[in-house]
């Protein structure tokens, strides 16, 4: 069943699968990665996360603290087919890594603990995928545990992220005495016995007989309810057979109505086997998939997964060391050769690929072509960026890049030795090359650099790097948290005259002004508000189209610092009502100042509040604690939206503000003795407290 990957250019498109493993942080992706590695004959030792032995797991940082920080691509091969794998993070702060790899993956493995069922980052990652179209298996995870239950986890499935599962497999023995499933689509028994690493083949056990063919039953029905053919065979034969099921299972998968779920132990190497005929029974291939489409001024054009199509690939990740870059692109469509030259659409640059490499997580094989479907390693571009499009020089097409989380906290950081700020300038610069979801700014007045990312772990992971890789002593400043302003009573009819004259030709634009909030104007009926909206209403002509778009601008210019603190305005609605021109002395720059100018006003005479991040805090704590974690929840502003008993454990949902969270681990650890646990999500902005809105006459 094993195949070599140096014929990985003999090998069809329909027989490569790229995907990735999805799930939340401590579920098992990364053993599951290891067991697939050693079931595929990649490697010939099982890693251990707690060993800190795992493949994917490389860095330094992943090893001492045990989760994975750093997408990391390999590639394997099984059943003649071969399969590039991502392992993404889990823990929320590295969300970003997820989505750009979700941007460039066919599929998808969910996996999911037998405990807990869906936790919050698995929802959160499994909405991810389903915004970018990735189909998806899920894997019932860790069924070797106390307190494991197939049926629960796949109750949450359905209950929690609503597709139909579909259950192919029924575990043989519970908790510890787990030692194999029935195939319920061939009716047979995959019994993996103590020390064994593959499966013994067999009849379905006699006590298991009847349930297994109840849950077959139920399978058909569940699959005939959603696929017409299987209906159409159900009807007339009151069965559907084997083959029926697993065409029916394939195109289910693949328009997301539905998902085979799967179960097994990673640890105990206990269902791995299935789990890779699933991946090629069901997840597509480049092929099935449709031809990617061009954005901007591109839209339109589409290039199909074939390697006599021109060149297209997609960066989804750059890790830039000391001794080389390294560019991690997927080819979509032609064929890419060492040393020839490509081009950056969107920075209009030339590059040349002086080598091609295929990746196994921190090591490399040299590929001298890579073809529509692959997933490799670039050396020699040096400006393209996570997110850009190569393509060939003669046929240039723009991707869409994958989106970029917004920073929501911030560090000022410095070096503590004088000599050494040159270097943490361009350590911070390399960072930022590498995670886009990471800001660099320099205050110009006091010149302070700051850092800002997606959480307090992500920052700790990021300044903690420059301090391995670079030898820099670093001094980090308390964390602060990005507030933004936003508009609770606005303001109609401001008038605002931009009259400038100072020899030559002058300045002049009038424009009359609406504000009002966002959400109040679409119906939202609360929660933060987001986004900003730019409307005209202007008739018979009194401002051209083309001074209406200077006027936007202009308010662009201005939601980057509003009147409370300076802080980016959001939520709001601008509506151009009136105006008027000069025949000599209008012009695109002079609308523009009135617009920013005019909002600026508009604010200070809005009744304005001011917003602070919120998370989604998911806190897993012993039953005689919850008493301590909940006050001391209440006392860090938290609101408790339920709470659910688990074994002899309970799990605490709440909204916390992101400030009130800094330090938060270590008083959990202290009030629950180590024993409990707890992830935040961020989930938007909320009217901060005390922060009482004010309004400002105009003068």
């Amino acid at each position: 069943m094993r195949t070599d990957l140096h014929r990985h250019l003999t090998s069809p498109l329909s027989t490569v699968r790229n995907l990735g493993i999805l799930a939340h942080v401590d579920a098992g992706k990364t053993t599951v990665t290891e067991r697939i590695l050693y079931a595929t004959g990649t490697t010939h030792k099982r890693g251990e996360v707690h060993d800190g032995t795992t493949v994917t797991d490389f860095d330094s940082q992943e090893r001492d603290r045990g989760i994975t920080i750093f997408a990391a691509a390999v590639s394997c091969a099984w059943d003649g087919h071969r399969i590039n794998l991502i392992d993404t993070p889990g823990h929320v702060d590295f969300s970003d890594e997820v989505e750009r790899s979700l941007r460039v993956l066919d599929g998808a493995i969910a996996v999911f603990d037998a405990v807990a069922g869906v936790e919050p980052q698995s929802e959160s990652v499994w909405r991810r995928a389903a915004r970018h179209g990735v189909p998806r298996i899920a894997f019932v995870n860790k069924l070797d545990r106390a307190g494991a239950d197939l049926d629960a986890a796949v109750e949450s499935i359905r209950q929690r992220l609503h597709p139909a599962p579909l259950v192919v497999q029924l575990p043989i023995g519970t908790e510890d005495t787990f030692t194999g499933v029935v195939d319920l689509l061939r009716m047979r028994s995959l019994v993996w016995a103590d020390g064994s690493d593959t499966a013994e083949e067999g009849p379905v056990p006699e006590a298991l007989l009847d349930e297994a063919r109840r849950r077959r039953r139920l399978l058909e029905e569940a699959v005939a309810e959603l696929h017409p053919a299987a209906l159409e065979e159900f009807c007339a034969d009151s069965t559907v057979r084997a083959s029926t099921l697993a065409s029916a299972l394939r195109d289910l998968t693949r328009t997301g109505e539905g998902v085979v779920v799967l179960c097994g132990s990673a640890y105990r190497n206990r269902g791995i086997e299935p789990l890779l005929d699933a991946v090629v029974a069901y997840l597509p291939s480049p092929l099935d998939l449709p031809a990617v489409r061009g954005t901007g001024a591109d839209a339109g054009q589409e290039r199909a997964a074939d390697p006599e199509e021109p060149f297209a690939a997609l960066v989804f990740k750059v890790n830039a060391t000391a001794t080389g870059r390294l560019t991690y692109a997927r080819v979509y469509s032609g064929t890419i050769r060492k040393g020839e030259t490509v081009v950056d659409v969107g920075a209009r640059r030339t590059e040349r690929v002086s080598r091609i490499l295929r990746v196994r997580a921190d090591r490399y094989a040299e590929l001298d072509t890579a073809v529509a479907g692959d997933i490799v390693a670039l050396i020699g571009p040096k400006s393209a960026h996570a997110g850009a499009t190569l393509c060939a020089p003669t046929a240039p097409l723009l991707l869409e890049p994958p989106a970029v989380a917004e920073p929501v906290v911030a560090v000022a950081v410095e070096a503590r030795r004088a000599v050494d700020t040159d270097r943490l300038v361009s350590a911070l610069a390399r960072l930022a090359e590498e995670d886009p979801s990471l800001v660099v700014r320099t205050d110009p007045e006091t010149g302070q650099t700051t850092l800002s990312g997606v959480g307090e772990l992500h920052l700790e992971v990021a300044v903690e790097k420059i301090r391995r890789a670079h030898g820099i002593e670093v001094a980090v400043g308390r964390p602060k948290v990005a507030y933004r302003e936003t508009v609770v009573r606005g303001v109609s009819g401001l008038v605002y005259r931009h009259v400038k004259q100072d020899g030559g030709s002058g300045q002049f634009a009038h424009v009359v002004l609406d504000v009002e909030p966002l959400e109040a104007a679409s119906g939202d009926g609360g929660g933060s508000a987001t986004g900003f909206e730019f409307r005209s209403t202007v008739t018979g002509g009194r401002v051209p189209r083309e001074y209406e778009r200077a006027v936007e601008a202009g308010c662009r210019d201005a939601l980057a610092e509003g009147p409370l603190g300076g802080h980016p305005v959001t939520g709001l609605r601008v509506i151009l009502t009136d105006g008027a021109t000069h025949s000599k002395d209008s012009s695109e720059m002079a609308f523009r100042t009135a617009g920013r100018l005019g909002l600026r006003e508009a604010l200070r005479a809005a009744t304005m509040a001011l917003l602070e991040p919120v998370a989604e805090v998911t806190v897993t704590v012993p039953d005689d604690a919850v008493g301590g974690v909940l006050g001391d929840l209440a006392a860090r502003r938290g609101r408790v939206s339920g709470s659910l008993t688990r074994a002899d454990a309970t799990v605490i949902t709440a909204t916390v503000p992101l400030a009130e969270l800094f330090g938060y681990a270590t008083r959990l650890r202290s009030r629950t003795q180590g024993r409990g646990v707890f992830t935040a999500r961020p989930t938007g902005h909320a009217p901060a407290p005390g922060t009482a809105s004010r309004e400002t006459p105009v003068r």
